[in-house]
């Protein structure tokens, strides 16, 4: 049985396959797993049970946060270089980030039907666009544009329960802003401000869970937390693009 290594090159074997390649390829399969997780999440929303969609795409989100750092610290990409984690996360990612949330938006009728399709339309094609876009990471790692993270933009509109002129002022500035050259967070590998960026993550990950836990019946306190912690979110990147020296390293 021959696995992982493409025809024209030298096989291995899988008894024989060295043991850093099993390893860094069962980083891929976690990616992977991703696909699967997005597959339970749309069966949830086809069948209206929202709060188990948003449990399988914080599952994956999980999956998405960890798997990173793993394939660098087994060094992954020089492992196999011939297999691609970053291609193989990118089609997960619009899966779960876009096509899913987008589906959920038009399947709760929150917006209502005709412009459910004119949202779900804007959604899905400017983040196919914006995922061409060779320059969306600066290099502070921060986003350029917004980062079509439509899976927690469109949980926050379920947790606050939000209105339909609320919800399509919310889609069309998140597609407006997915072209302007404005930095937007990535709490993990954004450098400036990490320890406070992590804690606000964590926080919205935490009031999130809780509302899920309530079936989106959310109080006003934990709509409020849940609001604040992410426009932090939101616009601390463009904060720290205004201010270049704010939370930077002293030499």
């Amino acid at each position: 049985m021959n696995i992982l290594r493409p025809l024209g090159t030298k096989l291995y074997s899988y008894r024989r396959l060295p043991y850093a390649e099993i390893r860094a390829f069962s980083v891929h399969i976690l990616t992977a797993s991703g696909a699967y997780l997005a597959f339970l999440a749309v069966v949830a929303a086809a069948e209206e049970r929202f709060v188990a969609m948003f449990w399988w795409l914080g599952f994956a989100l999980l999956v998405d946060g960890i798997d990173g750092p793993i394939a660098r610290k087994l060094k992954v990409k020089e492992v196999l270089p011939t297999w691609s984690g970053e291609q193989l996360d990118n089609v997960i990612d619009y899966v779960t980030y876009v096509l899913i949330p987008a589906f959920a938006l038009y399947q709760s009728g929150m917006i209502g039907e005709i412009m459910s399709f004119v949202c779900a339309a804007l959604i899905v094609i400017s983040s196919a666009i914006y995922y061409a876009n060779m320059g969306m990471k600066t290099a502070e790692n921060f986003f350029s544009g917004f980062p079509v993270c439509w899976n927690m933009l469109v949980f926050t509109l379920f947790a606050i329960n939000a209105s339909e002129w609320t919800a399509m002022i919310v889609v069309f500035l998140a597609v407006f802003f997915t072209f302007l050259p404005i930095y937007f967070l990535h709490p993990v590998r954004v450098v400036r401000l990490r320890t406070l960026n992590l804690t606000v993550f964590f926080a919205w990950c935490i009031f999130s869970g809780i509302s899920l836990l309530m079936n989106f019946d959310s109080p006003a306190w934990l709509a409020v937390l849940i609001s604040v912690t992410g426009l932090y979110l939101a616009v601390i990147g463009g904060v720290l693009q205004l201010f270049p020296k704010l939370g930077a390293r002293r030499a």
